[in-house]
C-alpha cells in the first residue's frame, strides 16, 4: 500500500512531481485516501508529469498512446510523440557495457565508432560504426543502469494499480491486468534480442509479395553475431525521414506527384500485406521510423513495437472495414461484438444507436473526405462508453492505421484511401475464401465432398432400415411439454376419481332404495361415507390447484 507515511525516496520524488503539476486525483491515490472516479489531467499536462518522472514513465506513455482504446484521441496525440528529455550516457559509460556485452574488444570488431549519438531516447541510444569489413552499422546501446530504475520503477506502477483497482473504473479496465501488460512490454523491450527476431521476421515477410515490389522496402539486416539483450547491431542505411525528404518539400508537379503517389501506395500495401495477410505488423510507423533513402527505396526502423493479428480477427476487421465504407451501423454493431473480451454491452439499443448517430456524420461526405483513423478512434470510444473491452491488438491496429494514413495524408495531401485500398480487398476476399493455395483448398474441399458422398448412401440406408423396421426414435425436446404432459395426467386422475365417486353414490342407492335387511342397509352407508370422502377429496384437489374454471 502506498501512503505518505510509507513510501521509498522514488515514491517522494514522484509525490513531488504530482504535487507540483496538480494532479489531485493521483494525490488521493499515492497518499492512500478515498478516490472517486479516476480523472486524468489535461493531455500536456500528463505528459509534462511523465517526461519529469523520467525515462520508465516516458517509456509507459509511448505505450499508452498505443491504446486508443483506453484513452480519448486528445491524450493519443499528445502521448503520441514523447520523448525523454535525457541527455546521451557519456562515452566512457557506453564503451564499459561495450566491452562486456561484446565477444571480442570493441576495437577488433569496429574499424571505427562515432562518440557522439546519432539518437538517445529513454531506454537506448544509437551509434553510428563501421565494421572491420568495411559494412557501416548502427550500433543500439542500453542505456547503463536502466533495468534497476525499471525494476523499481514498475514496482510502483503496481502499487498504484493495485489502488486504482478499488474503484469502478478499475475494476471495468482490470486495471491490475492493464498494468501487468504495460510493465511486461516495458521488460521486454529491455532485451534487444527480441527486438532483433522482430526485426528479423518483418524482414522476411516483406521479402515477398504479390501487391509489391519487395526490393523497395527496406527492412535492416541483423547482425546476431553482435547482437546481445543490451546491444543490437543493425545495417546502416542512408536515408532521412520520409516527411523531411527533398520529394515530400517539392513543389507539386506531374513529375513530383507521380512519384509521391508510388511511395503511398508502396506504404500503404506494405502495411495491409502485414496487417491482413501475414498478422504480424510494424505497429509503430510514425514519420521518425519511415525513412526514404538515397537510393528511392522506402525503410521501416525500429521494429521493436509489433501486433499480431489471428484469421479470424483479420476477416473481422476486413468486413468492418467495408461496413464503415457502407455506413451500416448494424453490421459494425455485430463485428464489434464478435471482437469484444467482456461480452453484450449493457444496452444492445443504445449501443448500436451510438454507431448510428457516429456514421450519419459521414452520410454525405465522399471517400476522399472520410478520415478513416478518426472512424476507427471513434469506434474504440463507443466500445470504450458502453464497456466492452477489445483486445489489446485492436489499439495497435487502429493507431498503426492512424500513423499511416497521417503519414501518407501529409506526404500526399491528395490520397484517396478506398482507391489505395479497393485493388487490395478483391484479392482479401478471395485468400479468405480460398486461401493462399487456390489448388490445395479445392482438392481439400473436393475430399470432404467425397467423404461426404461415400457415407451418405450407407447413413440414408440405414434411415430408410431403421423406419421399416419400427426401431426408429426421435429425440423432441418441445419447450414445457413435460408441463403439458403432468397437466394432462392430473386431468384424466380427475376424471377418473369422478366416475368412481358416481358409480359408488349410484350403487349405494340402489342398495339402499331395495334393502331389507340390516347388512345391506350398512353397505349403503359405507358406499355414501366413501363417495363422499373421495368427493370431498376431489373437491379439495381441485381448489388447491387453482385451476377451478
Amino acid at each position: 500500500m502506498l501512503s505518505l507515511t510509507q513510501n521509498t525516496s522514488r515514491q517522494r520524488e514522484i509525490l513531488e512531481v504530482v504535487f507540483r503539476n496538480g494532479w489531485d486525483y493521483m494525490r488521493s491515490v499515492l497518499t492512500g485516501t478515498s478516490a472517486d472516479e479516476p480523472q486524468l489531467p489535461p493531455p500536456e499536462v500528463l505528459r509534462k508529469i511523465l517526461v519529469e518522472l523520467g525515462p520508465v514513465y516516458v517509456k509507459l506513455g509511448q505505450l499508452l498512446s498505443t491504446r486508443p482504446d483506453l484513452l480519448p484521441k486528445s491524450y493519443i496525440e499528445a502521448l503520441s510523440d514523447l520523448q525523454a528529455n535525457v541527455p546521451p550516457v557519456q562515452w566512457i559509460e557506453i564503451v564499459s557495457l561495450l566491452e562486456q556485452e561484446l565477444p571480442q574488444p570493441p576495437k577488433e570488431i569496429f574499424r571505427a565508432i562515432d562518440q557522439e549519438s546519432v539518437a538517445a531516447g529513454s531506454i537506448a541510444q544509437v551509434h553510428w560504426a563501421t565494421l572491420k569489413n568495411g559494412e557501416k552499422v548502427a550500433v543500439k546501446i542500453q542505456r547503463p543502469g536502466i533495468d534497476v530504475i525499471v525494476d523499481q520503477d514498475i514496482s510502483v506502477i503496481k502499487n498504484i494499480a493495485e489502488l486504482v483497482a478499488l474503484t469502478d473504473f478499475g475494476k471495468d479496465f482490470d486495471i491490475v491486468a492493464l498494468a501487468e501488460e504495460f510493465t511486461n512490454a516495458i521488460r521486454v523491450e529491455l532485451n534487444f534480442t527480441t527486438e532483433a527476431y522482430y526485426t528479423e521476421q518483418l524482414r522476411q515477410n516483406l521479402s515477398k509479395s504479390r501487391w509489391f515490389d519487395p526490393d523497395r522496402v527496406v527492412i535492416p539486416k541483423v547482425y546476431w553475431d553482435l547482437t546481445t539483450p543490451k546491444i543490437l547491431v543493425l545495417e546502416w542505411l542512408d536515408g532521412v525521414p520520409l516527411l523531411k525528404s527533398k520529394l515530400a518539400k517539392t513543389e507539386s508537379s506531374h513529375k513530383y506527384q507521380k512519384q509521391r503517389r508510388e511511395i503511398t501506395t508502396l506504404l500503404f500495401r506494405a502495411f495491409f500485406q502485414q496487417i491482413y495477410i501475414d498478422g504480424f505488423f510494424h505497429a509503430d510507423p510514425h514519420p521518425g521510423n519511415i525513412f526514404y533513402l538515397r537510393d528511392g527505396r522506402v525503410a521501416l526502423l525500429d521494429c521493436g513495437m509489433v501486433g499480431r493479428l489471428d484469421p479470424r480477427t483479420q476477416q473481422i476487421l476486413t468486413e468492418m472495414l467495408l461496413a464503415i465504407v457502407d455506413i451500416d451501423a448494424q453490421r459494425c454493431t455485430q463485428l464489434t461484438l464478435e471482437l469484444s473480451e467482456s461480452g453484450q454491452p449493457p444496452s444492445l439499443a443504445r449501443f448500436q444507436n451510438d454507431y448510428d448517430q457516429m456514421l450519419r456524420k459521414y452520410y454525405n461526405l465522399s471517400i476522399a473526405q472520410i478520415n478513416f483513423s478518426e472512424v476507427f478512434y471513434e469506434t474504440l470510444q463507443i466500445a470504450r462508453n458502453n464497456r466492452i473491452r477489445l483486445p489489446r491488438n485492436m489499439g495497435l491496429y487502429s493507431k498503426t492505421l492512424a500513423n499511416l494514413e497521417g503519414v501518407s495524408r501529409s506526404f500526399d495531401p491528395e490520397v484517396n484511401l478506398l482507391d489505395e485500398i479497393k485493388p487490395l480487398m478483391t484479392d482479401l476476399f478471395r485468400r479468405q475464401l480460398f486461401g493462399d493455395n487456390p489448388v490445395e483448398t479445392f482438392l481439400r474441399t473436393a475430399l470432404d465432398i467425397k467423404s461426404l458422398s461415400l457415407r451418405s448412401p450407407r447413413q440414408f440406408e440405414q434411415f430408410l432400415d431403421r423406419l421399416t423396421s419400427e426401431t426408429l426414435k426421435w429425440n423432441v425436446n418441445l419447450k414445457e411439454l413435460d408441463g403439458l404432459r403432468r397437466s394432462l395426467d392430473d386431468s384424466a386422475n380427475r376424471v377418473a376419481f369422478s366416475i368412481v365417486v358416481g358409480a359408488l353414490i349410484m350403487g349405494a342407492a340402489n342398495i339402499s332404495s331395495g334393502s331389507q335387511t340390516a347388512q345391506l342397509s350398512l353397505i349403503s352407508n359405507i358406499l355414501f361415507a366413501t363417495a363422499s370422502l373421495l368427493g370431498l377429496w376431489l373437491i379439495i384437489s381441485i381448489l388447491r390447484s387453482g385451476h377451478l374454471k
